[in-house]
This record gives C-alpha cells, sequence and structure tokens, in this order.
C-alpha cells in the first residue's frame, strides 16, 4: 500500500506498487489520483537536480498553502484538497509527506536505521495511512501497514542506489551499517557490488523481509474489499521485489518488477477481495 513509496497496477512508468488499483472503487480512485499527482509534484521539485535547496523548500512551502486552501497555493494541493473535503485525516496524511520532501530537499544523510525509519515514517507511511483513512478503516490497522510502506520505501532506493548519490548526492543507507562492513559511500559508484557493501544491502534485504512479515496479516485486517484486494498484491509484489534484489545487483543493472509479476499479484488481489475480512 505504499508508494514513494511510491507505487502502481496501473502504467506509471518506473513505479512498482499500485496506489490507484483497479481494485478500488471509481470514486476512490479519484481521490488516489489527487493524491498521487500531488506527492509526484512535490517529489518532483525535491528531486530537481538543478534547483537550489531554498527554491525547493520554497516550492514545497506553496504545496502546504495549497492544502491550507491559500488560492496561490500549488494547484495539485487544492485539487487535493478539494478531493478530500470530506476526509480531513486523509489530507493530514498528505501534509505529512511534505516533511520528506523538505528532508531530501536539504541533502539529508542517514547515520542510523532509526534515521531511514523516521525518514520513512514521513516519506511512505503516509500513502498507507491516506487510503486507510480514504477508506475510513480502523485507525489501529496502520500498525500493520506502516511496516509495509517502510518496506516498499527502501526496496525502492535499493533499487536505485547509484542513481540517488549520482544525480542527488543521497545515501538510503544506513552509515553506520556501512562502516560496520567496510563499505563507503563511495562505493555506489563502482559497476557491481563490492563484497562489503553487498554485505550492506543483504541485511537490509533482512530488515525489509522482517518488516513484510509484520505487515503480513494486514490485507485480512482490511474491511474494504477493493484496499484488502490492493494490500495484499502489493505486499505480493512487495516480496518478489525482495526476492529480485536478493538474486540482482543493482548497482550493474536496475533489478525491477516483470509484467509476468504484476499480473501475478493482481490475481492475488482479486483473490483477496472476495475473501472475508478476519
Amino acid at each position: 500500500m505504499g508508494e514513494t513509496v511510491a507505487d502502481r497496477i496501473r502504467d506509471a512508468g518506473t513505479e512498482n506498487f499500485p496506489v490507484a488499483s483497479r481494485l478500488l472503487t471509481g470514486r476512490k480512485r479519484g481521490a488516489v489520483m489527487a493524491f498521487y499527482r500531488y506527492a509526484r509534484a512535490a517529489d518532483n521539485v525535491a528531486d530537481d537536480a538543478d534547483l537550489a535547496a531554498a527554491v525547493k523548500l520554497s516550492e514545497l512551502d506553496a504545496f502546504e498553502a495549497g492544502l491550507d486552501g491559500d488560492p496561490d497555493g500549488r494547484p495539485e494541493a487544492l485539487a487535493l484538497r478539494s478531493a478530500l473535503a470530506d476526509r480531513p485525516e486523509a489530507l493530514a496524511e498528505a501534509r505529512r509527506l511534505l516533511g520528506a520532501f523538505r528532508q531530501d530537499a536539504r541533502g539529508a544523510c542517514y547515520a542510523t536505521w532509526d534515521d531511514l525509519r523516521a525518514y520513512c515514517a514521513m516519506s511512505a507511511d503516509p500513502v498507507g495511512r491516506f487510503l486507510l483513512a480514504l477508506h475510513g478503516e480502523d485507525r489501529r490497522v496502520a500498525a500493520l501497514s506502516d511496516p509495509l510502506c517502510t518496506a516498499l520505501q527502501v526496496l525502492n532506493h535499493l533499487q536505485d542506489l547509484a542513481e540517488d548519490r549520482a544525480r542527488l548526492g543521497r545515501v538510503y543507507l544506513p552509515a553506520d551499517w556501512l562502516e560496520e562492513a567496510g563499505a563507503r559511500p563511495e562505493d555506489l559508484s563502482e559497476p557491481r557490488l563490492t563484497p562489503e557493501l553487498s554485505r550492506v544491502v543483504t541485511r537490509t534485504l533482512d530488515t525489509c523481509a522482517t518488516l513484510l512479515n509484520r505487515a503480513a496479516p494486514l490485507p485480512g485486517a482490511i474491511r474494504s474489499r477493493g484496499l484488502r484486494g490492493q494490500a495484499a498484491a502489493t505486499l505480493w509484489l512487495a516480496r518478489r521485489l525482495c526476492q529480485r534484489l536478493r538474486r540482482g545487483d543493482p548497482l550493474a543493472r536496475r533489478v525491477a518488477l516483470s509484467r509476468a509479476d504484476v499480473l501475478r499479484a493482481g490475481a492475488v488481489g482479486l483473490t483477496h477481495a472476495a475473501r472475508r475480512p478476519r
């Protein structure tokens, strides 16, 4: 259920995971697409290598102004505010994303796993919480949604390790894990994973696998049929990407899900959508 994320069963370029899945109702899909357009536009600002940090932060302030209803705010934010007029709790999750985009704009680094996890709490977890709020699900279900969204975010970063450092100067791996393994951020510029960096990637994948195990009961805890199916499909895709990353080398070649993976996940989602919530 994550984005940045993601994160989509519709065709959305290089994104992996479904936000506006066909498993959701038309009215809900409209709100989700407004959320996606808002998040994508803000993410594009934070990731623009040609903009100075101060300019990025000013642009992100315009997104927040739009969420507040300022007519001079970003149109994507104003459109999302309109789409969520009756769901203020969902709008609050969209606002939380801005914290992560501002952190990216400033060029933050992550000394420990806890630091990276705190970043994901702003950049990824709000996506799942937004979907839960939009569907009127019990807030306690977020305890299962959060680990899935964090795992999705970290897996996406593992796919783009080299590009993130080369283009944006970002390293989404805990610095203490790199140091313990004898790896350096400069190793991300190599054509292949070094043995030291490979150990860090494996440790990160192990941590993601633990998070996905914690999220395993999520589909059964969701009442909405469509969202339940989407959660199951996304969980299956996350596990599949984790497997592919274990077998691949994200520095040598981008590791990605296949079309067959997405189709299989869709079948998993339809199966779970037909089940009763536990």
